[in-house]
């Protein structure tokens, strides 16, 4: 009776073209007469296998965070659909501190084009960003055209004006330090900006095709944790990237730059984070008492980065709940 059924398949596809859908089921009934016997097999046909779930990124999406101090801000903006997220105070400012020796860098290099500067050059760019040398930072920023003069008016000198322009910044201006109008540490920023400022550099406005990965590149290749850091330089690779997975970090470099001083006249810590990789850009601003100590900052980055993770691969980093004076 099968060979019967199988016969009439079989001129079925021929008679009506059935090319596609039909030859399977002849096949199938084929197989099971080739078996013999009458032991009535069965078959099945395997469900396509369901498509993975895209790799983890960070999305916008709530920050608790037990702060205690006078500035906690954040913003993460997502590279594809260029949209910036954050907390409601992401457009207030603070000083950018070494964070924007990452620009300083950027903007000294898109100048030279393709002229290669001198080896020693390259050396002050290295310093500038792994390991946050003010000196390197300061030749940089003298070599790309910026004036440690009191500007009058209110403006930011040229370096800081080209990042305003050139990275379509909004709340960036000159630092309101009066002493000290003209130093790159005190330009104020905002998280927002801070994030479009990452974003600039990594997709090429900020140095230029011959530069952008090499810039990149040192930024990933940030060193030094919190104890090694120093006065002048050393000791900036900690914060947002504590706070990534390894699914995150396993799948391309990121790309960072941190900037932070003890005001003591103010009493407080500057700390910024910023990090930047092919899908998104996040920066994270602060301010809390100098007794607290720079390692309260770096946690307080990780722990925003932790909490933007999608999907949540477990619980977020927990900050210091103790009085900030007995961390």
């Amino acid at each position: 009776m099968r060979s019967r059924v199988t016969l009439v398949l079989a001129i079925t596809a021929v008679v009506l073209g059935g090319v596609l859908l039909v030859p399977t089921a002849y096949a199938r009934l084929a197989s099971d007469d080739s078996g013999g016997g009458g032991g009535g097999g069965t078959s099945s046909v395997a469900a396509p296998a369901p498509a993975p779930p895209p790799p983890p990124t960070l999305a916008a999406g709530p920050v608790s965070v037990s702060f205690k101090g006078e500035f906690f801000s954040w913003a993460l903006l997502d590279r594809k659909t260029g949209k910036v997220s954050g907390s409601p105070n992401m457009t207030a400012t603070s000083t950018t501190e070494s964070m924007i020796k990452a620009w300083i860098v950027s903007d000294y290099l898109r100048q030279l084009g393709n002229k290669e500067p001198p080896a020693e050059k390259m050396k002050y760019a290295t310093a500038a960003i792994r390991d946050s040398n003010d000196d390197a930072a300061n030749w940089l920023y003298a070599a790309a055209g910026g004036s440690y003069k009191v500007l009058p008016g209110g403006q930011p000198g040229p370096v800081i004006k080209r990042a305003i322009s050139i990275c379509g910044l909004t709340d960036t201006k000159r630092g309101n330090v009066p002493h000290f109008e003209g130093w790159w540490s005190f330009t104020r920023m905002s998280p927002r900006d801070a994030a479009r400022l990452g974003d600039c550099i990594a997709d090429g406005k900020a140095a230029g095709p011959k530069w952008t990965k090499w810039v990149l590149n040192e930024m990933a290749n940030v060193r030094g944790s919190v104890a090694k850091q120093q006065d002048r330089s050393g000791g900036g690779r900690w914060g947002i990237i504590d706070g990534l997975p390894k699914s995150i970090t396993s799948q391309g470099p990121v790309s960072i730059k941190n900037g932070w001083t003890p005001i003591y006249d103010e009493g407080n810590w500057h700390v910024n984070c910023l990090a930047v990789t092919g899908k998104w850009s996040l920066a994270v601003m602060l301010r809390y008492p100098v007794r607290s100590g720079l390692d309260y900052g770096a946690k307080v980055c990780a722990s925003v980065a932790t909490q933007l993770v999608t999907p949540q691969p477990g619980a977020a980093l927990k900050v210091p709940q103790q009085p900030v004076g007995k961390l």
